[in-house]
């Protein structure tokens, strides 16, 4: 198994790869206050899931 590097993808794709990086954080950002006042299982799984997202990002995993 290769390692996965970004860079060597296509220009549009690291371009969206960049683009879900820069707007993960405040989508997050407003979830978490939305779950903190509007708490339904769906909410909860979508947060966990920004969250791994996010550090998948910050860890640069993808």
């Amino acid at each position: 198994m290769g390692r996965y590097y970004r860079y060597k993808l296509p220009p549009w794709a690291r371009r969206c790869i960049f683009i879900l990086e820069s707007i993960t954080l405040p989508i997050l950002i407003f979830q978490l206050i939305r779950t903190i006042f509007f708490v339904t299982t769906f909410d909860l799984i979508l947060l966990g899931l920004l969250i791994g997202l996010l550090i998948a990002f910050y860890l640069e995993w993808i």
